[in-house]
């Protein structure tokens, strides 16, 4: 069985992630959406939104599992039996840092492989930051979250 993680910090889901989401759970047997616990970040969500967030947002892909983790992802990868590590692309300057963590996370697992994905076209822009930020300010997030979870986000931020 082929399982597949994709961590992130999913602060919150926007369509970009159901996007990746999705086109791996038609790759792989299994997708876990891992979200990070980070003690040096001050997310807008906390982990158990983030996490319910995500379960709706997929909760028609039987395929994708939504958990969390703190610490390193290949100790989290280990004790899941994964060594496959999905990461999203919008941009080239997300290649840059991407590139240098799986080559981490290589040289600290070297059975560990990453898998980068690009996103579809309607969702480069995309961004949780600027997903806050529209919402922050009263714009339309219709067209960058999954419906399911527009309305949560609003009455988070605005």
């Amino acid at each position: 069985m082929k399982i597949a993680v994709y961590p992130g910090s999913f602060d919150p889901c926007t369509n970009g992630h159901l996007d990746v989401i999705t086109r791996c759970a038609k790759v792989f047997d299994q997708v876990i959406v891992a979200v990070l616990c980070n003690s040096n970040k001050s997310p807008t969500f906390s982990v158990e939104e983030r996490m319910s967030l995500l379960k709706s947002a997929t909760r028609d892909i039987p395929n994708v599992k939504i958990d969390c983790f703190s610490g390193l992802l290949t100790h989290y990868m280990a004790q899941k039996k994964s060594n496959i590590i999905i990461k999203g692309l919008r941009a080239v300057s997300d290649f840059e840092y991407e590139f240098q963590m799986a080559l981490t996370n290589s040289k600290l697992n070297p059975d560990v492989e990453t898998f980068f994905i690009t996103t579809s076209a309607q969702n480069l822009y995309l961004s949780s930051s600027i997903v806050k930020e529209v919402a922050r300010l009263g714009g339309s997030i219709s067209d960058m979250v999954p419906a399911c979870i527009e309305q949560e986000i609003n009455d988070k931020l605005k």
